[in-house]
Parts: structure tokens; C-alpha cells; sequence
């Protein structure tokens, strides 16, 4: 992991207090986004934690994820499964709940979008409490999928998601 790519990307994030509501700081990635460059060099490493690891789809999870999961997929040649917020699939799919601090919610992934033991790796902007990471894991497993990893741009330490990740390797870029 290049300690160029890694230092750039963190001075990229903004920080932006309040958001979605008092008390929380959300880490803003529009930054990197917008720059072809940093935009290129946060694709590279998701892309260097894929090699050699025979993956044959890359699952991103609602919004932010699919950004990073589907440039990740054209640039190793393999599909892209989409993760979805519940009701936003077109054809039939399989759930998972997970539980947020003011209830529950819920994501979704086609019945057809995993083939058995076809080697996937999960590819999300954000590893915060884990809960909607863990939901996309039980999807890819109910699927008859192998995850071989999941992979953040940013993970919040402090928040200690990787606890409801129990058993998947996992790769961070940036760590707060």
C-alpha cells in the first residue's frame, strides 16, 4: 500500500461537523471523488488487495460503495453485484436486517447474482458500526458465494465494526 496514495487520500476527506445530526462528524469523500487523481489512487489500492486473489465478483453496498465497487470490477474485468436498500431490486431478492441506533433496517441482493463458490470480495466506502456490512456478508453466504474479503476506503475505529465481521479478512485504507 503506497504511503503516497494513503497520506493524499486522508488530506482529501473532509470533515464536516453535524451531519446527518448534531454530535457526528461525517467523513466527507466528495473531495476524493472529484479529483481524477486522488479518484485513480483510492481505485488502485482496492484494486492491488484484489490481485492474485482469483475474485470473480465485486458486491458494493448502496451508495458510496458502488462508486468504488464498480470501477473496481471494470478494472479487473469481473461483474458487479449491487447491494440495495430494501424495496429497490427489480427482480427477486433475498433480505438481510441489520440494526441501526434508531431501529432496524434492511438490504437486499438478487437470487441470481452469486454463483456457488464464486469467489467475491465486498467493497464499501465505509466500516463504521458493521451492521450493514454484516447484513451484505449474510447475503453473499445465503448466495452460496465465497467471500474472500471485504475492503474499505475508510474505516471508523472507534465505532469497532470489524467485531460484527467476525471471521472476514479485512482491508482499510484509511483509519480514523
Amino acid at each position: 500500500m503506497s504511503t503516497d496514495a494513503i497520506l493524499s487520500l486522508r488530506e482529501a476527506v473532509r470533515d464536516v461537523p453535524d451531519f446527518p445530526k448534531p454530535g457526528i462528524v461525517f467523513k466527507d469523500i466528495t473531495p476524493i471523488l472529484g479529483d481524477g487523481k486522488l479518484f485513480k489512487k483510492s481505485i488502485d489500492l482496492f484494486v492491488t488487495g484484489c490481485a492474485g486473489r482469483g475474485i470473480e465478483k465485486i458486491v458494493g453496498i448502496d451508495a458510496r460503495g458502488f462508486l468504488f465497487a464498480s470501477a473496481v470490477a471494470y478494472q479487473l474485468g469481473v461483474g458487479f453485484v449491487p447491494v440495495r436498500k430494501k424495496g429497490k431490486l427489480p427482480f427477486r431478492s433475498e433480505s438481510a436486517s441489520y440494526t441501526l441506533e434508531y431501529g432496524e433496517a434492511a438490504v437486499e441482493m438478487h437470487v441470481d447474482a452469486l454463483r456457488p463458490g464464486e469467489r467475491v470480495m465486498l467493497i464499501d466506502d465505509l466500516l463504521a458500526t458493521g451492521g450493514t456490512s454484516g447484513a451484505a456478508i449474510q447475503l453473499i453466504r445465503q448466495m452460496g458465494g465465497h467471500l474472500v474479503g471485504a475492503q474499505f476506503l475508510i474505516e471508523l475505529e472507534f465505532l469497532a465494526g470489524r467485531r460484527n465481521l467476525d471471521g472476514v479478512e479485512i482491508e482499510s485504507f484509511l483509519k480514523y
